[in-house]
């Protein structure tokens, strides 16, 4: 098995503490610095797959995003110019009077390990924060807002609209939580809708390579 393939291997394990030195061990041996990221983002990517399908649950997810991201920053020194983001920045939040976090903090984490940049406003963001962070943080491609209370739903199609009508251009906005299902994305204006954190990674890739 090549250094790669352990790396692959141990992040899907969720060996956290075993990711980074393997990682160290692919660059001495060579293997190049996209190379390894691209694996990386593959073996994530393949734990979202399973995620969706029942396979595996919130806690392995969890175990191979801390595993990524502590491999990740053995990479981070190498990677010129933040070039790991390559499909730009995602703003994401919980929308206003919701104060639920884990079913964002993991969609956070599969979409920074898709290759965006992630600037996470945390829970209760009214609209109006949302489109600060917009303006606030260049080459923005994704707009992500997640919602866990029915109640809130009027608040997330609210932000949707109010954001789409700031005039402001250059990304896809995406939905999500549990009450949320396709035909009430369709409803906020949304450009995209994801079940889950797996297919949300997924799915931000399509909205923003469309």
């Amino acid at each position: 098995m090549s250094k790669i393939e352990e790396v692959k291997a141990m992040l899907e394990a969720g060996k956290a503490k075993l990711v980074p030195g393997l990682v160290q061990e692919a660059l001495n041996d060579g293997k190049g610095v996209q190379d390894i990221l691209q694996a990386m983002i593959a073996s994530m990517g393949a734990v979202g797959d399973k995620f969706s399908a029942g396979e595996v649950y919130v806690p392995e997810m969890l175990m191979a995003a801390k595993a990524m991201s502590k491999g990740v920053e053995v990479l981070k020194p190498l990677l010129v110019d933040g070039s790991a983001s390559t499909l730009g920045t995602c703003i994401i939040g919980t929308v206003e009077g919701d104060l639920h976090d884990i079913g964002k903090n993991l969609v956070a984490m599969m979409i920074e390990s898709a290759g965006f940049k992630v600037v996470d406003l945390g829970v209760d963001v009214s609209a109006a924060k949302f489109i600060e962070a917009i303006k606030a943080n260049n080459d923005v491609t994704l707009v992500a807002l997640s919602g866990l209370l029915t109640t809130t739903m009027v608040a997330m199609k609210d932000s949707v609209q109010t954001i789409k009508a700031s005039g402001l251009t250059g990304f896809k906005v995406i939905v999500g939580g549990a009450p949320i299902s396709s035909e009430f994305a369709a409803t906020t204006g949304a450009d995209g809708f994801a079940p889950d954190a797996g297919s949300a990674a997924v799915k931000a890739k399509e909205l923003v390579m469309a």
